[in-house]
């Protein structure tokens, strides 16, 4: 995630405003170039490889705008902010990928039932070698954001672009052996492994969607760095019912803390806030709530999931 990298939401928003920018740019050129050369070769492994990237043209629009809400700041309908819009957006993606699987999968049993003869095959394997070389430029420039932002959006745009690299190799293969050997149904198959590689890269899609929509927790090792960062004033001794799930560009962290019951209202107000500026410096973009307990002497409370037994992951010790 960005906060894990130092960047703060201004930061993350610029990188991932100018990637999706490029992504929409190259589904854009990738589509107006594949239509031409299935027009003119009628390869339906072309044509698979066409719709996918139609569909993906999509996706990418609708990443485009989802990066650019996740980051509004939150207003009175929406107090927690507007990231989870990233997560939509990357569902909506998982699905327009199933979408285009199974239109890949029907063109392809549709041509081996009723084979034909590819027609201008150098020129759309011409096309496969600049798709497949626009292809990995983008996926080195989402993969460089992803290193410093992890946006479940562009994660999940990345996927899209991932598959398609594959496929079209796959395209290429199929397109290749069918204009130069004659054996044109080897062009179907390679439309049907097209379309298995996208309904596996949508699964993986989904998943990560469905994490972040669910307020699946953070990874151990970053629970584990906030607790280490809340106990390094001595006076605040515990860190319990540690809840933490990533938003879009932004994370919610909401804790538990004991602290020394003698303190003053004030002096554990200090220690309060600088326990929240330390985390603040390694996630930037966090948001947190602390209540602090009397230790020893806090009775049960905490609303509807206070009984939940959920440990704090501790720092380990070296």
């Amino acid at each position: 995630m960005n906060a894990v990298h130092g960047l703060t939401p201004t930061e993350s928003a610029a990188l991932t405003r100018r990637v999706t920018l490029y992504s929409v740019a190259t589904a854009a050129v990738l589509v107006t170039i594949k239509i031409v050369a299935w027009l003119a070769s009628g390869s339906v492994a072309l044509l698979a490889s066409t719709a996918d990237s139609g569909l993906d043209l999509l996706a990418s629009l609708t990443t485009f705008f989802a990066v650019r809400y996740a980051v509004a700041p939150p207003d009175a309908e929406h107090r927690y902010g507007h990231g989870k819009a990233e997560g939509f957006a990357s569902l909506m993606q998982a699905g327009l990928v199933f979408a285009s699987a199974a239109l890949v999968a029907r063109e392809a049993v549709v041509d081996l039932i009723h084979p034909h003869q590819l027609q201008q095959g150098t020129w759309a394997i011409a096309v496969m070698v600049v798709s497949t070389a626009l292809t990995a430029l983008l996926l080195m420039a989402q993969s460089r954001v992803l290193r410093q932002t992890a946006s479940v959006a562009v994660s999940g745009d990345r996927a899209h672009y991932a598959m398609d690299l594959a496929s079209n190799v796959v395209a290429l293969i199929g397109i290749g052996v069918s204009a130069w050997l004659g054996l044109n149904s080897v062009d179907a198959v390679a439309a049907l492994a097209i379309a298995a590689l996208l309904l596996w890269g949508a699964v993986g899609v989904f998943r990560e969607a469905s994490g972040q929509l669910m307020d699946h927790e953070l990874p151990d090792e970053v629970r584990a760095k906030i607790v280490e960062l809340m106990i390094a004033d001595r006076r605040l001794t515990d860190v319990h019912q540690l809840r933490t799930r990533a938003s879009g560009p932004f994370v919610h962290m909401q804790m538990h803390v004991d602290l020394d019951p003698d303190l003053t209202l004030e002096a554990v107000h200090q220690v309060i806030v600088a326990a929240e500026k330390r985390v603040l410096d390694a996630f930037p973009s966090a948001d947190i709530i602390i209540h602090a307990d009397p230790r020893g002497r806090a009775e049960p409370h905490g609303g509807a999931f206070a009984e939940t037994k959920v440990p704090a992951a501790r720092p380990s010790k070296t």
